[in-house]
């Protein structure tokens, strides 16, 4: 088991999008330590240290959650309203990357306290370079406060 801190989890379904994201950090050598979970439950079971990850650190949260919308078991948004609801991670960067250019999701998320809403560019090129732009925010310029 890596015993290094998560710097990013993503939450994404879809395998390809996985794939790709992955490439473009790690092409960039934006982060060492990257947790995929498939799923809305699985994590919220990361966040939270439950189910198959009770022995996880609390203490060490991602510096940021990549989280897609359309989700199996728990949808991103219900993720994100567990997330804000919980005093332990209120103030985890939440970045939702989705392919939804709905309307009533962008002002849902917002609602709700993401930090970003950033629509996946179709394009193999452009998808790569907004995660790349993702990962230099993030984990590199943004100063998150200690807590």
């Amino acid at each position: 088991m890596n015993t290094n801190p998560v710097e990013i989890l993503l939450v994404e379904d879809n395998p390809n999008d996985v794939e790709l994201t992955l490439h473009a950090l790690r092409k960039n050598n934006l982060a060492n330590n990257i947790h995929v979970v498939r799923d809305g439950a699985e994590a919220l079971d990361f966040l939270f240290c439950r189910g198959g990850y009770q022995t996880k650190d609390a203490g060490h949260p991602p510096k940021v959650v990549l989280l897609d919308l359309k989700l199996p078991k728990v949808d991103g948004l219900e993720v994100l309203r567990q997330i804000r609801a919980d005093e332990r991670t209120r103030s985890l960067p939440v970045v939702i990357i989705t392919s939804s250019r709905e309307e009533r999701d962008i002002v849902a998320g917002y609602k709700l306290g993401i930090n970003s809403y950033i629509v996946k560019p179709v394009e193999f090129g452009q998808f790569t370079e907004a995660v790349r732009q993702i990962g230099c925010y993030w984990l590199l310029l943004n100063q998150p406060p200690v807590l």
